[in-house]
């Protein structure tokens, strides 16, 4: 049973077809050869149930939110604001990339908008300064991951569905890791930089004006990560408020859009919302059948032993998604796995959000780590480069995000600290 599936999603992955293909023909495939008597619209009704989940509604409003802010002034503000008090500083460029990624993370909650947000701007600067090529790139593909984890994570709200976590809590836990990856990245940035290569320094009053023109630009994750952290509002609610927000500040603040711009810029969120939930539902339909079949229960024992430890599961999990998300789309990997390794992890009494903020982690590194990491795939047309120069930068953050995992599961209070401090409110 799971050869004949394997084999035909592999066969339908070399033939060229998208993802989503092979996923549902693998599922289908294996009930008809092997489940003849199981009405095949059963499967359907799994595509359907898979977007049906209100937590869901949160993602268009948050990509929405993400390409107001990518077509109006949010991104060139923050960056002006790290510059201003940071620049001057050794490593002061590279620093402040990873900080204003952070910051448009907080904002966006997408890699890709923080790419070409951040990145557009902020790379020449950095090879005007003397750093190489591959290297800006990669601080810039790397440091966008830290979107994924900041809150909020599109990818923190599939798993949260699939996975049943509380979405709210995932978006808290998701800071700790978040921030301590802007260190290590920041910690590396000063070391390879040259102590004589550096900005001039911003008076105080370019300081003050770069305060001024980004402090309305800082309520984004107030309201979406206060929101939710005081219980004002849910997740959903911070995602409505968040797209109104931004049309308010581009629009009628900053004056960077006009209602011209909102057709195109709906259609573009449509098109990315659609690729998405198609992702989700078959997805979900895929999920559905190797539980059916009982095929975790063939995987597992080998991967696992008879009775696992909470360290073994998470090592194993996090070696999974990792390697999964180097090959395809996260989501795709998080509807896949998370229904595999759901019985083991609530067998062992492991924290649901603690596991879900791994798991969105391991889609971070695997995002920019080759051989098909999505963010290596927006750089390319963005900054004109070869695959090659894009990824010879990579490993050095790869290796910092891979020890930040280790630490995560050897220290779980970095991403449950402030989750639980908000639950003792």
């Amino acid at each position: 049973m799971l050869i004949t599936l394997v084999g035909v999603m592999t066969a339908l992955l070399l033939l060229g077809f998208p993802m989503m293909v092979p996923l549902m023909a693998g599922a289908l495939v294996t009930l008809i050869f092997y489940f003849p008597n199981l009405d095949p619209t059963m499967l359907m009704q799994q595509v359907v149930g898979g977007i049906q989940s209100m937590s869901l509604i949160a993602v268009p409003m948050f990509i929405f939110a993400a390409d107001i802010m990518t077509a109006g002034e949010v991104a060139d503000r923050l960056l002006h604001f790290v510059v201003r008090f940071i620049g001057h500083k050794r490593g002061g460029l590279p620093i402040a990339t990873a900080g204003a990624c952070t910051l448009f993370g907080a904002v966006s909650g997408s890699t890709q908008a923080t790419v070409v947000a951040i990145g557009g701007p902020m790379r020449p600067m950095l090879m005007d300064a003397g750093y190489s090529s591959s290297f800006s790139t990669a601080l810039i593909i790397n440091s966008a991951e830290i979107a994924l984890l900041i809150p909020p994570s599109i990818y923190m709200i599939v798993y949260g569905v699939v996975g049943g976590a509380s979405v709210g809590e995932l978006f808290i836990a998701g800071v700790g890791p978040g921030l301590l990856i802007f260190l290590f990245f920041s910690l590396y940035c000063w070391f390879v930089s040259d102590p004589h290569n550096i900005a001039t320094k911003a008076t105080w009053k370019e300081r003050m004006t770069a305060l001024k023109e980004a402090l309305l630009s800082f309520t984004f994750p107030l309201i979406i990560f206060g929101g939710i952290y005081s219980g004002v509002f849910s997740p959903t609610e911070a995602a409505a408020v968040s797209v109104l927000y931004a049309f308010l500040l581009e629009r009628f603040v900053y004056k960077s859009i006009t209602f011209k711009d909102i057709p195109k810029l709906a259609l573009r969120t449509g098109v990315v919302t659609a690729i998405v939930f198609i992702l989700i539902a078959v997805g979900q339909a895929f999920s559905w059948t190797i539980s059916f079949a009982r095929i975790p229960n063939i995987i597992l024992p080998a991967l696992l032993g008879v009775d696992p430890t909470q360290l073994r599961i998470l090592t194993v999990l996090s070696i999974a998604y990792f390697l999964g998300c180097m090959f395809v789309d996260p989501v795709v990997v998080i509807m896949i796995l998370t229904p595999i390794f759901r019985g083991p992890v609530a067998a062992s009494g492991l924290d649901n959000v603690l596991v879900g903020t791994i798991v969105t982690l391991q889609a971070a590194i695997g995002s920019s780590t080759p051989p098909f990491g999505c963010n290596i795939f927006t750089a390319i047309p963005i900054f004109r480069q070869k695959y090659l120069d894009v990824v010879k930068g990579v490993p050095p953050f790869i290796i910092m995000m891979v020890i930040i995992s280790a630490l995560l599961v050897m220290f779980p209070q970095i991403a449950l600290f402030l989750r639980d401090l908000a639950i003792s409110r």
